[in-house]
């Protein structure tokens, strides 16, 4: 019936696959910004703290729970620390 054909397709029918949201952009450009922040500062920056401790914890987790996966857990734990450090 109404069949939709390549041909059909006009060029500017499909957005962009470059294009987020804008809440998933800007939570890419605070993480991106607080990271090279923690990277300048060091342990000085707020932040760093949090993050540290929500590695060690990924850390413990990783080795206890998925039978010592800790470097997957310290990626995990540190990455939670830091979206809840973000979305403050």
């Amino acid at each position: 019936m109404n069949e939709i054909r390549p041909e059909d397709e006009q060029p500017g029918d499909n957005p962009p696959e470059d294009r987020r949201p804008e809440d998933e952009q800007d939570l890419l450009e605070d993480a991106k910004s607080e990271i090279s922040e923690m990277a300048k500062a060091g342990p000085d920056h707020p932040s760093t703290k949090p993050v540290l401790i929500g590695a060690a914890i990924g850390v413990v987790v990783g080795i206890v729970a998925f039978d010592g996966a800790w470097f997957l857990g310290l990626l995990v734990g540190a990455a939670i620390a830091l979206y809840m450090r973000i979305k403050k």
